[in-house]
Order: C-alpha cells, then structure tokens, then sequence
C-alpha cells in the first residue's frame, strides 16, 4: 500500500457502505463523480483542519465496509481515504492492526472458533478439527468472551443492513435436537454511524449518519460440530438464545448488589429499570454536586476492577481539576483478557446502569460526552446497549438537559475490532481517533492529556457500575462490604473445570476455596489461574487465599480482573501454558522491541518443550527467565510487562516441566 492513491475503484456496495456513515461526499475531492458541471471542484478543495478532525471517523468506516462485504478492498479502503482525507498507508496500517478485518477477499460468512485457555481444556483443538473435516473453514479466534459456555463459536456474516426498531431480535422457537443448553444468540445489530448508537453530534459540530447492521451468531452450547456448521450455514434454524442470568448462577439472590437486576429486570425496558431502583443514583449525585460526589467515590474505597486497582476517586479528581476542556469519559468495555466475561454480563442484563453509571462519572468530572469502546465481538451487548442509549436519549437522560438539571451528556459507541492490547487506555485512545491502537509513553497522564489530547477519564465498565451503590446506599455503608483496604463487592469469571461456570459476586475477603466450592469444582483439581493470561497460577492447597488485592499480592499472584480459571489432571499443562505464550505472541502490538521479540522467544521455547518426550531443558528455562525479566523490565505496557507471569508461576509454584 502506497502513501498516494491507487487505481482501484469502490463497487456501489462499497460505496454505499460508507456513504450511509459519512453522508454523500460534497466534492470530488472527497470521491463524488466528475462529471465536469461543478467548476468550483477545479479552483479549490476543502482540507486543513476541518478534514483532520474527521479521522475519528476511520474505524467506524472500516466498520461498515466490513459489516457489508466482509472484507475490505482496495478500492473501498482508497475511497475512505478520499472521504477522510487519511494516507493509504496510514489506513492500511489501521485495517491490518484489528483481527476482524480483513484486506484479502473471504467469504460472507466467517466463522471463528475459540482456541483460548477455558476452550482449549473443554476440547476446542477437536472440535475445530471436526468442524474442518466437514469442509468447514475455521478461524481460530482468541477468547470471545464466552468462557461460561465452553467451547464457543462466533459466526459473522456480512450483509446489507436490516430494518429494526428493536435493540434484539426476537427470540426464535427451539427446533431440532438440541443441548439441554440453549445452543445459540443470535443478534441483528443496529448500530448508528456504524459504531453502535452514536450521538446526533460529537460535539464539534459533525453529525453522524446513517446505519448499518452487524449480523452475528455466538454458538454456545457448548458448540459441536453440528450447531456450529448449523449455525454457519442455516442461522435462521437457530434455537433462542440464552437469558442474560444463565450467565449468572446466583441469579435470584436478594443479597446481590452488582447482578441483582440480571434475572429480575427486562433488559430492553426503561421502565422496568427506574421500578428496580434505576435512576436513584443520578438524582443522589445532581443533589450533592460533583465535588461531592467525587468524595463519596473517594471515601467509599473504590479502586479499578480492570486489574491495576487504582483509587477510582483519585483518577477523577485529577481529571475534574484540570482548567484544559473539553473533558473527556471512556469506558473501557473491551475485556479481551482469556477468561473474563463479567463485562458482557453486565452490559447484556443491566445496561441502562452502565449508562447511568457513565452520566454520573461525566458530571462528576465536568465531562459532557462519553465514548463507550465496545468489544467488536459482542454483538448482544451492542444492541442491548444501543437500545438504552437510544431510550435513554429519548427520555431526557441523556442530550442537551439531563433530567431539567441543565447538565449537558451524551454517549457515543465505538466497536473495537479484535485487539487484546486495546485493552491499555492509550492503546484504546488511539483506536477512537483512527491510528493503530498502540499505546503511548507516559507522562502525559490521561488524566492531563488522553483522548483527543484532553483531559480524559477511563473506567471499564465493573468500575463504573459500582458507583451506583456507592450514593444510593452512601461511602461508609458500601465501605463495610469487603475488608478496610478492599471495599466493597467483586465480580469474578470462573470457567474451566467447575460444575457451574459463570459470574459470581462475592464480597472482597472471601477465599477461592468458597468461590470454587459454589461453582462445583471437581475433585481431581490441578491448578487455579487467578487473573487470565496476565495472572498467575496458584496450587489446589492454596484455596484459603483470601481474594483481596492485598491479600493475592501477598501470595505472590494476582488477582487481576477477577478471572478464575479451575483446571483438572486432564488438562496438559504444556499445552496450556503455549496457549498463553501463543496469545502474548500474537496480541503484542509490535511497538517496543523487548515485547515483540520477547513473546516470539517466550513461543518459541515453550513449543520446543512441549514437543521434547524427555522434559525440560535447563537451558530453555534459563532462557524463558531472562527473556521474561527483560519484557517484565523494558515494556512500554501491561502486555509485555505480564506476558511471563502466568509461565513463571507454573514453572515455581506447579513444577510444571520437572
């Protein structure tokens, strides 16, 4: 791909495609037809900075090309070019970054099956090698955020956009022989501006257009090679999709405090929402004025449940003080972590607290728009989510007076596109404006300069829901929950080798004994894997850690983002640990050098291991030491400084090669 433009034409879908996003181009410098009736063409063209403020738009635009024709060719990706005024080369870099997209010409239908660590013990390997002995072409995908239902599959079919007024597709009938589970969900997703329910402006004046569909099937059965090529081939005989609260065993239980609409309240209903207590919160905070609100976060204890555990208050502090506007809020929805589901859970079976929750943090930090950074592959929670931005837009709980207070707030949802290291808020800021998400050095903190070069605050989205019980029931009560230096609840993703995969809320202080006991784990348990494939293995007499993150930090793990992955003395752990060397490898974004060679040689040794009959070689695992401490040391993120943590804790406290 060249810097300049090339000769290929976009066909009219293309076109289209686009066009429904940005609204028909005003010139031919932007790619209208030259039909040599408009002389003003010929005397200037429109750029600067004008043109440059509409690369935010790049992502959603290769979007819906994607979403429409299921690949991106050369001469739709020049034409978005035209339109957006960006280098080929540039948006080339872009739309090779995001695994969801493609350059090359595929089917409409893509296929993609979960090869990652909770998949990989329930038997994903053979169920792709059936898949494929039927003719079947698999795309063998990360973790897609359906650990509870291993092994998963994700069916992506490109096509025109569909008429809806509904955030979900009616549920179908069942038909045919089916698990005792429900097998699929299947969603037809509105998303506005290609993004998922953007706002009728972004603040600076564009305004979004149009609309396109993103049609997806998550076969979740567990898959089989029959619902998986049904699925692939004959959508339309897909049983209904599974209720939010299967994801949720405790579903039910008066005591929760994070899940306990999940179950009891319809998702799509605003109505049935503010019945259940919605909407409290934001009053509560209109009331006592953002400064107040900030303290209540602040003496409430609340740090980040995205892992780095940062006091929530503190961050939004920071960013309330700073004199440069506009500010900024992102909430971080894109958990590609191996493991981690709870975010999906929560934006399937609660979303209007997700909005609300983000219009509290806007207020409290003197933000007027959020961005909601959505993970590409959940396409359930987009359209749950679009509805409730849409509802609540509707309702004056969003838009220009924020229930008559005179407080200006608006959401706009942008999809990821499959990538891990996303996941790293400055990764994530570049996404959003239209470069490869790679991340940044630091300083500049967000909090002085993040999205857009302003005052940004980021929160993924456990974080910010749990704001809400923080002013309905006050910081001293929600500071009971947990122990002095941990507060409050924790949602936790336990998958693998348990009767009851799924999201469990426990309060900070319980142990991972109690929360395996509740999830059915089997006898035979090996090993625990506290905080995905960034985290760290813990042996079967360790179950009295108490899950705090003091307590973990003290045992020399980590308890990360909440995952909690049982394995038994059926799954290999060779095999498992070059999964984990195999994602690191393949997520890192290439950027620093002790990173992108790092994974390579960390792959690289543990494949040689995993193929040696005779064990471990000493010099493999010196080499596996030295180049985890350079990652550990010299990475410019969290990607490559956690790559070797997972491997190191097998190799010292399993005795994984011996």
């Amino acid at each position: 791909m060249d810097l300049h433009f090339g000769d290929g034409k976009p066909t009219d879908e293309e076109r289209e495609a686009v066009d429904t996003l940005l609204g028909p181009p005003e010139s031919s410098w932007e790619g209208a037809a030259r039909d040599g009736t408009d002389t003003a063409d010929l005397r200037w063209a429109r750029g600067g900075r004008a043109a440059r403020d509409r690369r935010d738009q790049l992502l959603p635009a290769l979007h819906a090309l994607n979403d429409r024709v299921g690949w991106i060719s050369e001469g739709a990706l020049d034409y978005v070019c035209r339109r957006l005024t960006v280098p080929p080369a540039e948006a080339y870099g872009v739309a090779t970054f995001y695994a969801m997209f493609s350059v090359r010409p595929r089917p409409a239908t893509v296929l993609h099956l979960c090869t990652d660590l909770a998949c990989t013990a329930a038997g994903a390997s053979e169920l792709c090698a059936a898949v494929e002995e039927r003719g079947v072409t698999v795309d063998r995908s990360p973790c897609l955020g359906l650990c509870e239902r291993a092994p998963a599959a994700l069916v992506i079919r490109a096509g025109k956009p569909a008429r809806s007024t509904q955030g979900d597709t009616p549920a179908r009938p069942a038909q045919g022989d089916i698990p005792a589970r429900p097998a699929f969900e299947d969603e037809a997703v509105q998303a506005e501006g290609g993004a998922g329910g953007a706002a009728p402006g972004d603040g600076n004046g564009k305004r979004r257009r149009g609309r396109n569909t993103l049609h997806a099937t998550a076969v979740c059965a567990p898959a089989t090679p029959d619902t998986t090529i049904q699925a692939a081939t004959t959508p339309e005989s897909a049983p209904a999709e599974p209720a939010p609260e299967a994801a949720v065993p405790q579903s039910g239980d008066p005591t929760l405090t994070l899940l306990h609409r999940i179950g009891t309240t319809d998702p799509t209903s605003l109505d049935d929402y503010r019945a259940h207590g919605g909407y409290t919160a934001l009053r509560r905070a209109f009331a006592l004025g953002p400064a107040a609100v900030i303290r209540e976060v602040t003496d409430a204890g609340l740090v980040g449940r995205g892992g780095a555990a940062f006091p929530t208050g503190r961050k939004w502090q920071a960013t309330a003080a700073q004199p440069d506007h506009p500010h900024y809020l992102v909430c971080n929805a894109d958990e590609s972590e191996p493991g981690t589901f709870k975010d999906r859970v929560l934006m399937e079976g609660d979303p209007y607290a997700l909005v609300e929750a983000m219009t509290i943090a806007g207020y409290a930090t003197g933000a007027h728009r959020g961005y909601l950074y959505l993970r590409g592959e959940y396409p359930r929670a987009l359209a749950r989510l679009t509805h409730a931005v849409e509802q609540a837009r509707t309702r004056g709980l969003l838009g220009d007076d924020v229930l008559g207070q005179g407080y200006a707030f608006d959401i706009e949802i942008r999809r990821g596109a499959g990538a891990y290291i996303c996941g790293e808020e400055t990764a994530l800021f570049n996404s959003i404006e239209g470069h490869r998400g790679e991340p940044r050095s630091k300083p500049p903190f967000p909090v002085e300069k993040g999205l857009f070069g302003k005052p940004t605050v980021e929160n993924n989205v456990e974080t910010l829901v749990n704001v809400l019980p923080i002013l309905t029931r006050g910081a001293e009560a929600y500071a009971a929950i947990g122990t002095p230096t941990s507060t409050g609840p924790k949602l936790f993703c336990v998958s693998g080798s348990v009767a009851r995969p799924g999201v469990y809320e426990l309060p900070f202080g319980a142990t991972l004994g109690e929360l395996l006991t509740l999830a059915g784990v089997r006898d035979n348990l090996r090993a625990v894997l506290l905080g995905g494939a960034a985290g760290g293995f813990v042996r079967p007499d360790e179950l009295d850690l108490p899950l705090t993150f003091e307590g973990t930090r003290e045992a020399g793990t980590t308890l990360g983002s909440g995952v909690v992955m049982a394995f038994d003395d059926t799954v290999p752990l060779p095999r498992l640990l070059l999964r984990i060397a195999e994602f690191f490898r393949d997520e890192s974004c290439g950027q620093c050098v002790p990173c992108r060679v790092g994974t390579v040689r960390q792959e690289e040794a543990l494949r040689r291991i995993a193929d040696r009959t005779g064990g471990a070689a000493a010099d493999d695992i010196a080499l596996l030491r030295e180049v985890g401490r350079a990652m550990r040391d010299a990475s410019i993120c969290g990607l490559g400084q956690t790559a070797w943590n997972a491997v190191e804790s097998a190799i010292d406290r399993l005795g994984a090669y011996e």
